[in-house]
């Protein structure tokens, strides 16, 4: 029975593996892997930013918003709540709902 081909498709080279030998098709896997990209590690780290890099050229715009007098610090973790999260003073300190 004749099979049909596709006389539009690309064609390659042909290769017959099952007459080649295991040292060849070892050799032909080994220079057929791409070759490996030497970066200059100088470029690399200049998109990076480090955790601890200087900031000291940089200028925060924070507006400070004085504590009201229906909120309370937590002297626990010490960020600033609402009344109504107030649970329970202990030994005098104010104790937020999520600490207690």
């Amino acid at each position: 029975m004749a099979t049909s081909t596709d006389y539009d498709a690309p064609r390659g080279p042909v290769i017959d593996l099952a007459e080649d030998s295991l040292e060849e098709l070892k050799a032909r896997r080994a220079t057929a892997q791409l070759p490996t990209v030497d970066l200059d590690e100088g470029d690399a780290a200049d998109s990076f930013e480090l955790p601890g890099a200087d900031l000291s050229d940089e200028e925060l715009t924070v507006t400070v918003v004085p504590m009201r007098s229906d909120e309370f610090r937590c002297s626990r973790c010490f960020l600033v709540h609402h009344r109504s999260q107030l649970v329970r003073h202990r030994d005098g300190k104010d104790i937020c709902r999520e600490c207690a």
